[in-house]
């Protein structure tokens, strides 16, 4: 085991060198319990190994086999799910070193993750519609929801990096390949500061900043999907954030991004296009996005900020709180550039038993709650009648419709509690709920494509119940059972059932809290 050198344990540096040794006693801790936990592993194979042939079973294979040492992980994930760590395993590969590249001072850990999903559902419209994230089940039978490559370690004394390449397919079968993250972040930086730069999730709320492999349910949540985005929050940018000197975790989180792509929809992308199977097919508010002025001011990137705050309630309770803002233009009005803004508040709490091994019985309860500001420029549908495309006309009339400036709201939570009741086995429960207030241009008696045109598909009434049962046979795979029932303002009730099966290959990082 590494030891720490004379120098890094003295007062040279003073606080500048605070955040790089507090990293490092967490790298050696997390060697000393991983080298810990492989002992135990090739312990419990070999007595698994030695029962078994004193039972007579071991005469298919030579006495020994299936005896090596786990496939490792890197690091033992800590999860809300309290993901457990695995009993025993057969690959004679050590997981002090998992898939390692390079060594000392600058390496890459190689990890794969691949979830996937089967199942079925009443509703029609399931990919985009009743299913909202871009990494949930879009339809029945089979999903791909995300095959990922995690490269993730240290550049030099000075830099860490992580990139995240995944793999997935959409309903018709079409592949899709995105770069969900790639970043480099300093660890020497004084007075507990630390940036990032690259492509990363945005810092706001809890789930936003978790892959899917980390989620508690099989799909995002809908107060997410909806006010965030199918991919959520996640672009190109750089991020400061600051570790707080108080006695408590503390830290506070400043980004800027781009504002354009999937991965601001809520912004310059304009929000999602619903109704797949409608001609045209109307965006959020009405307005075609045709007046994206681009980036010529410091207003026109996204802007993200995020304090956190968690502190130990007993021995066995911890809470985390957050509050977030997200804020950035819009290209839904004709002219200038409309705002959009939103905040959220989040809540975590977890309860150990104080007699838990390996994470388990434990209870964890989650929360976010958002609201989303929306400024719609006014827009004259004319222009494209004369043309001779879709618009938007008044039913009694048939004429364009001109719609006015306004700004709508949208509000949304969600809740799950997760009861972790023996070691590998998980349920939980989530409600869902989103909304908003109709706005004026709802009101009228539309129709588009000459089809009758109600309240935005993409803001109307929605609430969700959710139960599953997760079992994790070891901390390299995980089958989830779960089942949606959904309410739909003017579309219905519907039904779904879902199975997903996760594997997990060489590194993978630990979990934040």
């Amino acid at each position: 085991m590494t030891v720490v050198a004379a120098e890094e344990t003295g007062t040279a540096g003073g606080p500048d060198r605070i955040r790089h040794l507090e990293q490092r006693l967490q790298q050696l801790q997390g060697e000393f319990e991983r080298t810990l936990e492989e002992q135990r592993r090739q312990i419990e194979a070999l007595r698994s190994e030695l029962e078994r042939l004193r039972a007579g079973a071991g005469s298919a294979e030579p006495a020994g086999q299936g005896a090596g040492p786990a496939a490792g992980s890197g690091q033992a994930p800590r999860d809300s799910a309290g993901t457990p760590a695995v009993r025993s395993a057969p690959p004679a590969m050590s997981s002090v070193s998992p898939w390692r590249l390079g060594r000392a001072g600058a390496y890459v850990d190689v990890g794969l993750v691949g979830t996937f999903a089967a199942g079925t559902s009443t509703a029609d419209d399931i990919e985009g519609g009743l299913q909202p994230g871009g990494h949930d089940p879009n339809q029945r039978g089979f999903t791909v929801q995300g095959v990922e490559l995690n490269l993730t370690g240290s550049v030099d004394p000075y830099f860490s990096g992580s990139a995240n390449l995944l793999y997935s397919l959409d309903a018709s079968g079409e592949s899709r390949f995105e770069l969900e993250e790639a970043w480099l972040q300093t660890l020497q930086l004084p007075a507990g500061l630390q940036v990032r730069a690259g492509q990363f999730y945005a810092p706001f709320g809890r789930i936003n900043g978790r892959h899917p492999h980390q989620w508690g349910f099989v799909d995002s949540p809908l107060v997410i999907a909806r006010l965030l985005g199918p991919d959520g929050l996640r672009n190109p940018g750089a991020q400061l954030s600051w570790m707080m000197p108080t006695t408590f975790y503390s830290e506070l989180f400043l980004a800027v991004q781009d504002s354009q792509g999937d991965g601001a929809a809520p912004f310059r992308a304009g929000g999602h296009v619903h109704g797949g199977e409608e001609a045209g097919a109307l965006p959020m508010g009405f307005r075609p996005l045709e007046n994206d002025r681009g980036v010529s001011a410091l207003n026109d990137l996204m802007w993200t900020l995020r304090y956190a705050l968690s502190w130990d309630v007993t021995d066995q309770q911890t809470v985390l709180v957050g509050l977030s803002a997200a804020l950035g233009p819009n290209a839904s009005g004709a002219g200038g550039a409309p705002a959009t803004q939103i905040y959220g508040l989040d809540l975590y709490w977890k309860w150990r038993s104080p007699r838990a091994h390996a994470g388990f019985p434990f209870v964890s309860f989650q929360a976010e709650a958002l609201l989303r500001r929306y400024e719609l420029g006014a827009f004259d549908w004319t222009e494209h009648a004369e043309h001779g495309e879709p618009f938007l006309a008044d039913a009694a009339s048939g004429t364009p419709a001109a719609l006015p400036a306004e700004t709508v709201t949208d509000y949304g939570f969600y809740t799950e509690l997760l009861y972790g009741f023996r070691r590998g086995w998980v349920a939980g429960m989530r409600f869902d709920y989103v909304a908003g207030g109709e706005g004026d241009y709802e009101k009228g008696p539309w129709t588009f494509a000459g089809e009758p045109v109600g309240r935005d598909l993409l803001r109307r009434e929605r609430w969700r119940i959710t139960p599953n049962l997760t079992w994790y046979p070891s901390e390299y795979s995980k089958l989830r059972l779960q089942y949606n029932y959904d309410r739909r303002a003017d579309v219905g009730e519907d039904h779904s059932v879902w199975l997903q099966v996760e594997l997990s290959l060489g590194a993978h990082a630990a979990h934040q809290f």
